[in-house]
């Protein structure tokens, strides 16, 4: 079950949040950089699997927190070209892959409910036309609730 709602995907109820970055990121900027202020070891355990793992755009890397937090960081772009460079585009195909595998984690951890931004249209550039029907997909058909932050309003909690 999908619901698009408008709010702060940081005051989801949902057990997981899934949100897009590439490999090596340095989540400085949108959700990905809300995600590293609110939880620093979030990010330092993804820098260091970055740097231990050939993370791939398409995949994904899972993390779960004190207090039962659990992000799961889709490849949904293309790997910064050095250290400084900023992260390359998404691509629809990388984006098909990693909702694909986020599907399989869902029913291997036993997610009970998702909550998702407008995957890859920010920084990543698609346009939302292109990724709602991969979501429809891959996630619509699971017995979960899946919702999607379609709008961001800052401090407020969606009706989920």
């Amino acid at each position: 079950m999908i619901k698009e709602v408008s709010g702060d995907i940081l005051l989801s109820g949902a057990q997981a949040i899934a949100h897009g970055v590439a490999p090596g990121d340095h989540f400085s900027n949108g959700l990905a950089m809300a995600l590293r202020e609110r939880w620093p070891a979030m990010y330092k355990d993804f820098r260091h699997y970055c740097q231990n793992h050939h993370a791939e755009p398409g995949g994904l890397w899972a993390w779960g927190g004190t207090g039962g937090a659990r992000i799961v960081s889709l490849f949904t772009q293309e790997a910064a070209r050095h250290e400084h460079a900023n992260p390359g585009k998404a691509h629809v195909e990388h984006v098909n892959h990693a909702l694909r595998e986020l599907h399989k984690l869902v029913l291997k951890e036993k997610f009970t409910s998702l909550a998702l931004p407008r995957l890859a249209t920010g920084v990543g550039g698609l346009e939302w036309q292109a990724v709602r029907p991969l979501i429809d997909t891959h996630l619509g058909g699971l017995d979960i609730p899946v919702i999607v932050y379609r709008t961001y309003q800052p401090g407020v909690k969606a009706a989920e």
